[in-house]
């Protein structure tokens, strides 16, 4: 096996026994960013000497008999969480230059328990996008195909660990953009309830709907990263006060006595017949383990969903943006007055999509229209959540597609934004519910991968990581490596 097909559990019991030295493992992806990251494309910022210089310390740490499961261990952060002394740009022209003088709280942990940082991820601009076309620098290529797009918004992350570019990643997600990425590169993506995962230092977009979580090729490595990364922060005044568990502990056994349903409005019109098939034949697999499932479960308002997403969403991502005036850092474009400065930074500053957003945003706060739209969406939002609450006092966890499709061509729907919106259809409800929710690769359609979603109570993440833990036990899709032919 190449040390770049290692999971986090595989590379730290090897770390640990000195089989291998931290230096060579982050060595080996240096090497596999070198060879493959021309035509995949994941990477904003490679950090060599960052890398090189943290496994040597890494090193020094378990020679003196020091054990973690991360410690050693190559991994990438979407270029959308704050890194001090290396740049984070948010794939924007508006931050291309701009450098942190702060790490994010999951980075300050991450390094306290070792890791190793290879560099940072591409992803649709500000997180606006789900596709990896939307960065201001280059787009993304799935490494299963690289005509096609990995998923967004952070593409970039998933595809990383699914060329075997690093061991694991960090992505966020605000509708699904570490979900369906997950989803069409063949990897696991975990999004945790709302409040599980410091937000200190994750550049906003939507604040009521982001969050940290990461990318990995098995459930048992998402959940060491997401115990490392977990927990309340006073950083973050929405980050919850609840005990963190052993994740870890939780996997493992059937999955007897647990009760799953099936919602029959994600099963969506324009579903692929592939993606249909391989969804059915994963959920059969959870009840052969020993799970009660109901196929016939109804989420009556997921319908609006969609609609109160691109309303709620925008409406945020219109006050967060708001600081990015060319006054106080980022791109600023020069202009006769202030007021014509602050026009042409913010025109040629952001791309077309996060200038769509913003303008559904404000116009959905502006006066005379926030009643019939922000505050109805808000209202609707409250009925969405509470059929998560009436379906979870019935059932431990729920199953449903993560994408309705397989990756589609780059370029295919990037005139179309309607169609790149219905992308995200299956995920976006679990953010606006807050609730957690894990994508597992669960068959191929056409020789692309697809992701089974399993959707779980707030702050449960233990039972949704047991059922994807229980089932890449019994299935193999998991371990499926793209042929990267072209590399």
């Amino acid at each position: 096996m190449d040390l770049y097909d290692l999971t986090i559990a595989e590379a730290s019991a090897r770390l640990a026994r000195r089989e291998l030295s931290a230096v060579e493992l982050t060595q080996a992806h240096l090497d596999r960013i070198a060879t493959v990251d021309g035509h995949v494309r994941a990477f904003v910022t490679v950090t060599p000497e960052v890398a090189l210089e943290a496994a040597a310390a890494a090193d020094r740490r378990l020679a003196v008999g020091e054990r973690g499961p991360l410690l050693g261990v190559p991994m990438a952060l979407k270029d959308v969480i704050s890194t001090r002394g290396i740049r984070t740009t948010c794939s924007s022209k508006m931050l291309e230059h701009f450098i942190p003088i702060y790490d994010a709280t999951v980075v300050t942990k991450l390094y306290a328990a070792g890791a190793v940082l290879l560099g940072k991820t591409n992803m649709d601009e500000f997180a606006m996008g789900s596709s990896c076309e939307n960065s201001a620098f280059f787009p993304t290529h799935n490494p299963w195909d690289l005509d096609r797009v990995p998923g967004g918004s952070s593409g970039g992350s998933a595809a990383a660990v699914a060329a075997g570019e690093a061991i694991y990643t960090l992505g966020s997600d605000t509708g699904g953009s570490i979900r369906q990425p997950a989803s069409l590169c063949g990897v696991v993506g975990l999004k945790p309830t709302y409040g599980r995962v410091s937000r200190f230092g994750l550049v906003a977009f939507a604040s009521s709907l982001d969050q940290i979580g990461p990318f990995t090729r098995t459930v048992e490595d998402a959940a060491i990263v997401l115990e490392a990364i977990a927990g309340r922060d006073p950083n973050d005044s929405t980050s919850a006060d609840v005990p963190v568990p052993n994740f870890r502990a939780a996997l493992g056994g059937d999955l007897r006595g647990l009760r799953l349903g099936v919602p029959k409005e994600y099963f969506v019109r324009g579903m692929q017949p592939g993606v249909d098939a391989a969804l059915r034949a994963a959920i059969r697999e959870l009840e052969a383990l020993g799970a009660t499932v109901d196929w016939d479960v109804s989420l009556p308002h997921t319908e609006y969903a969609l609609a109160v997403y691109y309303l709620v969403a925008p409406s945020e991502a219109s006050a967060n943006l708001a600081r990015y005036d060319g006054v106080k850092y980022g791109f600023s474009a020069e202009a006769p007055t202030m007021w014509e400065e602050m026009e042409r930074t913010r025109g040629l500053g952001f791309g077309p999509e996060v200038k769509r957003r913003i303008m559904l945003g404000t116009y959905a706060l502006s006066a005379g229209y926030y009643d019939a739209y922000y505050l109805k969406a808000q209202k609707v939002r409250t009925l969405i959540k509470r059929d998560f609450d009436e379906a979870f006092a019935r059932y431990d966890a729920l199953v449903a597609p993560t994408s309705p499709t397989v990756a589609f061509r780059l370029g295919e729907k990037l005139d179309d934004p309607l169609q790149m919106y219905l992308s995200d259809v299956c995920t976006l409800p679990i953010n606006i519910a807050g609730v957690c929710g894990l994508s597992v690769p669960a068959g191929l359609s056409d020789g692309l991968p697809v992701g089974l979603q399993i959707i779980g109570k707030p702050f449960d993440e233990a039972t949704i990581l047991r059922i994807g833990h229980a089932y890449q036990q019994a299935t193999h899709w998991h371990t499926l490596r793209p042929a990267l032919a072209r590399a």
